[in-house]
């Protein structure tokens, strides 16, 4: 079983989401990157753009499907991973470090509370594994 940590938060379509005061870096976990298989395109929003919790913000292509990328908290993008966009293999080797994908300016940090800690998402993944 994969290694989650606690210091991420995770939602139940399998996106994590590392907060540091009012920002969050957001990508996918390793069980999304498994069942996925090798991830061969990745669609990001610009720097500036408004996302919403439980909203599509992109999508992940791989050689076994296309799939939407949910955003787990409400906020602006700050940042983007252009060297992922590139070479979108770099999920494949490292999803929670490398891999990550965006960085958000959280308008709403309440949101935080509602996101799986690391024992519940492991719970879910078990659950749907």
């Amino acid at each position: 079983m994969a290694d989650y940590s606690d210091s991420l938060k995770y939602t139940k379509e399998h996106e994590w989401a590392r907060i540091a005061g009012n920002k969050a870096t957001v990508g996918i976990t390793i069980f999304a990157k498994d069942q996925l298989g090798d991830v061969v395109y990745l669609e990001l929003p610009e720097v500036g753009a408004q996302i919403v919790r439980g909203e599509p913000f992109g999508v992940v292509e791989s050689t076994k499907a296309v799939s939407e990328l949910f955003a787990p908290l409400t906020g602006k993008v700050t940042k983007v991973n252009k060297d992922l966009v590139d070479a979108p293999e770099g999920i494949n080797d490292d999803p929670h470090e490398k891999g990550w994908m965006i960085e958000i300016e959280m308008s709403s940090p309440e949101e935080a509370g509602e996101l799986l800690s690391a024992s519940q998402y492991q719970e879910l993944v078990a659950q749907e594994g």
